[in-house]
C-alpha cells in the first residue's frame, strides 16, 4: 500500500519536471519551432498534473485543445509565416507600441485579477460519471456548454492569428 504513495509522489515530481523542462525549453529556444515544442511539452506536463489530481476530463481537454490544436496552429503559423529575416525591419517597436502592449497586459491582468477576487471558489465535486464518450459528450453539451463555447472562441482566435501571420508572409517584399 505504501508503494502507491511513492509512485504517486514520483509521478507528481515527473509531471512537475516535465512542466518546468518544457517551460525552460520554450523560453530559451533559439528557433520558434523548438519553443513551440517546449510549450507542447509543458502543456503535456500540465495535463499529467490534471490527471494526477483526479481530473481525467481536464487532462484530456488539455491535450486535445492546447497541445493538439493551439500548438499545431502556432506551428502552422510559423511554417507559413514570413522568415525571421523578412521581419527584421518590422520588429522594432516604437514607444507607442510598447505603451500599448503594457496597457493591454495591465488591463488583462486587472480583469483576470478582479475575476479571481470576485469568484466564489467551491471545492471540487466528487467524481461522477464513468468517463465514457457518451458521458463526456452529454457533459460538454449540457453541463459545460459555456466552457465549450469559450474554448471554441479561443480556437477561433488562434486560427485568425495564424491566418494573419500567414497573410503577413505573403506580402511582396517591397510592400509594408
Amino acid at each position: 500500500m505504501i508503494y502507491y504513495r511513492y509512485i504517486a509522489e514520483l509521478l507528481f515530481v515527473l509531471f512537475t519536471l516535465l512542466v518546468f523542462t518544457g517551460g525552460y525549453i520554450a523560453l530559451t529556444a533559439r528557433y520558434l519551432m523548438n519553443a513551440v515544442l517546449g510549450l507542447a511539452l509543458a502543456l503535456l506536463g500540465v495535463a499529467g498534473l490534471y490527471f494526477h489530481l483526479g481530473s481525467p476530463f481536464l487532462a484530456l481537454m488539455q491535450i486535445l485543445i492546447y497541445v493538439g490544436a493551439v500548438c499545431i496552429i502556432i506551428a502552422f503559423g510559423i511554417m507559413v509565416g514570413p522568415r525571421p529575416n523578412q521581419l527584421a525591419d518590422k520588429r522594432a517597436m516604437g514607444p507607442r507600441n510598447v505603451c500599448l502592449s503594457i496597457g493591454a497586459c495591465a488591463a488583462a491582468a486587472g480583469l483576470l485579477g478582479s475575476l479571481v477576487v470576485q469568484t466564489v471558489w467551491v471545492p471540487a465535486a466528487a467524481k461522477v460519471g464513468d468517463m465514457s464518450v457518451k458521458f463526456i459528450g452529454e457533459s460538454l453539451m449540457y453541463q459545460y456548454c459555456l466552457a465549450f463555447e469559450l474554448i471554441s472562441v479561443l480556437l477561433l482566435a488562434a486560427i485568425v492569428g495564424a491566418i494573419i501571420i500567414a497573410g503577413i508572409g505573403r506580402e511582396e517584399p517591397g510592400k509594408c
